[in-house]
């Protein structure tokens, strides 16, 4: 009796295997027909995403603690014909999320993308930092995405239907810095996270679509909600992107299976500069990333960062003083696989070129 009960059940995980490898074939939503829930959507790449998705027919769940913002960008978007709704929540608190999901699927039935996007950095040296303040960050950093995963996973496999799971990494999540030490390690983490569980829900065939987003330094109040050790003001340097262009790699993830999405290419080369030749990246980074972290203003008080409260909304840009670009050539030309081989190639040449420069 027992051994034919065992049979029975594995005969109803088969079946219901078949049905999630079936289903894990199908395609993704349009956004016109989606339900995006967006973590950290009071400001900055968020509150631009929220902005966008529903310009583009989306119905908008954004979540972030500034419950005055939201209701800001709820009635905005109402007011422009568009459905949203906003859930007050700390991602850094599991009960949070799942509160999240529950008035998702209360408001609409279900949710079809869910970004992870919320975040908050650290700006001083490593030795410096609190212990308190580095568990903090990776509450908001790393285990927020740990939460929203396991939630948007188990509700795409509930329901059998394809949904894209998006997590916000970083140009650090793969290579280290100096100043943004914690920050670092917590995207290390989401990095480690988010390949992981992509191979794990491949080999089962769930309907997951699980995109790692790789954001350069963008022109949001990221520096300015930031916790700073510094004397002097956070504030991003060298080249900058525009945060639409982040939305745009999300939202196309979101109807596009796409493993990575990469916004500049400063984070791919980054990345793939700092795998190849790592001791003469340590070295740049050393001479470059220190002058070009701080504006030549006093730092804002620690009392006044969004590390332990939220801190201001509905501003998409921030206060940065770097080359500010209007866009990213990167963005587009991975939305079409040639043309980003041939950028690869040519981030290759470039690699080539700098080795041969270093033995002369």
């Amino acid at each position: 009796m027992g051994r034919k009960q065992d049979l029975e059940v594995v005969g109803l995980d088969k079946a219901k295997q078949r049905q999630l490898t079936e289903n894990s074939k199908g395609r993704l939503k349009e956004l016109t027909n989606q339900v995006i829930v967006i973590t950290g959507a009071s400001s900055g790449i968020g509150l631009t995403t929220a902005r966008m998705a529903a310009a583009k027919g989306a119905k908008v769940v954004a979540a972030a603690r500034n419950e005055e913002a939201l209701k800001q960008l709820v009635k905005e978007l109402e007011s422009k014909g568009h459905t949203a709704t906003y859930v007050k929540a700390d991602v850094g608190r599991e009960e949070d999320v799942y509160k999240i999901a529950e008035v998702a699927t209360q408001e609409f039935g279900r949710f079809d993308t869910w970004v992870n996007n919320a975040g908050v950095s650290i700006y001083g040296h490593a030795m410096d930092v609190s212990i308190s303040d580095m568990k903090r960050m990776f509450d908001t950093n790393f285990w927020s995405v740990v939460y929203g995963s396991k939630v948007a996973v188990k509700h795409f496999k509930d329901r059998g239907v394809p949904g894209s799971l998006i997590n916000v990494g970083s140009l650090f999540g793969g290579r280290g810095t100096v100043i943004q030490s914690t920050y670092a390690a917590a995207k290390f983490a989401v990095h480690g996270w988010t390949e992981s569980i992509r191979m794990e829900l491949e080999k089962e065939q769930a309907p997951v679509s699980v995109t790692l987003i790789h954001p350069g330094r963008i022109d949001t109040p990221y520096n300015e909600h930031a916790r700073s050790y510094l004397t002097k003001q956070p504030s991003h340097g060298g080249m900058v992107y525009p945060p639409k262009e982040v939305a745009e790699a999300i939202l196309f993830a979101a109807e596009n299976p796409k493993r990575d999405m990469y916004i500049g290419g400063q984070a791919k080369a980054f990345e793939l500069l700092g795998t190849l030749f790592p001791r003469l990246i340590d070295r740049i980074i050393e001479g470059y990333m220190y002058p070009t972290q701080h504006d030549n203003r006093p730092s804002k008080p620690a009392e006044e960062s969004a590390l332990h409260h939220a801190g201001y909304g509905m501003h998409e840009r921030g206060t940065n003083v770097g080359w500010i670009r209007s866009g990213s050539m990167y963005v587009s030309a991975q939305k079409y696989p040639i043309i980003s081989t041939i950028a690869a190639v040519g981030l290759g040449a470039i690699a080539v070129g700098m080795v041969r420069r270093k033995k002369k």
